[in-house]
């Protein structure tokens, strides 16, 4: 083992795992990854839950008193998924108090069927932060048109939110901005801002695997030559919007009152292809200040030959958009990957959903007493 997931960490960015279960939490396995590899914080969709519940271990129990309760299926995946949120934001706790609020997180996310309906996005983001009640916890809402809107009311009455799905550097700023009208809320209605925290997911590994597909349907070796080279470059193209916004007057206004900036949050970061290194999304997007969810398998390979070289983000922007544009110029629309990127993530998210929902109604009606 290297020490580069220490190194990773001193060089500001935080170390996130991307996934949770009721069996990570019981058997110590969450609170070793912070002792010893440097984890601070816990994303969670609605694919790691549907797998950790499908898998059974751990639920049976919580399964089968909400089946003699004769629970909603809704009402039981809800049961649940908080149960599992609570506990792993207690074993995160000395880690938020550590770090002032800033890292120890939890995200939990709002039910993928309200992506695109604002009002039930905010009533869900308040319902969820009421229900783990823990002040580490961040609230998950897709960054869509209709997500929009919805964080900025939800940051305005003070719950820190994980902005996620975001795979466009448009859509990224018009996040960005809807954090700050946010904060702004907030600031009118007398909230404490330092105790406000929110990053915004941007999406990595998936933009290549969409561009290398169609970079493969060009088939040139110009096209070729630029596999493996869009994800890092739209994401170096994140962290510049990062930086422009949060040197702006307007921000400038709310770091007066205490507020903390929206950390950009590096995620889908395992390799999708073999052919790269399985540490790619991790060596090659280290900046200070950010955050990065890895999988497990992820974790493990930049635990074990990851190599952490200092900023490798820093002085690659006019190389990045030179990267998109010849993408562009091989007749690739990037607008149009991105806005696939998003129909699709959001339902690969409502797909998971769909198949939690179906299997633990299965359960709750195999655990079912009989009458009598």
């Amino acid at each position: 083992m290297t020490d580069a997931l220490k190194r990773l960490s001193e060089e500001g960015v935080a170390i996130w795992l991307d996934d949770l279960s009721r069996k990570r939490i019981t058997s110590g396995n969450l609170a070793e990854l912070i002792d010893q590899q440097h984890v601070v914080g816990v994303t969670t969709n609605p694919s790691i839950f549907q797998k950790a519940i499908s898998s059974g271990d751990g639920y049976e129990q919580q399964l089968a008193d909400l089946a003699a309760r004769k629970v909603t299926v809704e009402e039981a995946i809800r049961m649940i998924t908080t149960a599992d949120v609570r506990d792993a934001a207690d074993i995160l706790r000395p880690v938020f108090d550590a770090t002032g609020g800033q890292d120890g997180r939890v995200s939990i996310e709002v039910d993928p069927r309200l992506a695109h309906n604002t009002a039930a996005t905010i009533a869900e983001a308040k319902q969820l932060a009421w229900l783990v009640d823990r002040p580490n916890t961040l609230i998950k809402i897709p960054a869509t048109k209709a997500g929009l809107p919805a964080i900025t009311e939800v940051i305005g009455k003070g719950i820190s939110v994980n902005v996620t799905l975001i795979f466009s550097l448009e859509r990224y700023r018009e996040v960005m901005e809807a954090y700050l009208a946010g904060l702004e809320k907030a600031k009118e209605r007398g909230l404490d801002l330092s105790k406000i925290h929110s990053v915004a997911s941007f999406f990595v590994s998936r933009v290549d695997t969409e561009i290398d597909k169609r970079l493969d349907g060009v088939g040139t070796d110009e096209a070729k030559a630029l596999k493996g080279k869009a994800a890092l470059a739209n994401a170096r193209l994140a962290f510049e919007a990062y930086e422009e916004v949060f040197a702006s007057d307007r921000w400038a206004a709310l770091d007066k009152a205490q507020a903390n900036k929206q950390r950009p949050l590096w995620a889908s970061t395992g390799v999708k292809d073999p052919a790269y290194k399985d540490t790619l999304y991790v060596d090659d997007l280290v900046a200070p200040n950010t955050v990065n969810t890895m999988p497990e398998a992820t974790l493990e390979a930049t635990a074990d030959h990851g190599q952490i070289t200092g900023n490798t983000i820093a002085g690659t922007y006019d190389a990045s958009r030179a990267e998109i544009a010849a993408v562009e110029k091989l007749g690739i629309s990037y607008d149009d990957v991105v806005q696939l990127l998003e129909d699709e993530g959001v339902e690969k998210f409502e797909a998971s959903w769909n198949d939690l929902l179906k299997s633990t109604e299965a359960e709750l009606q195999r655990l079912t007493p009989s009458e009598g």
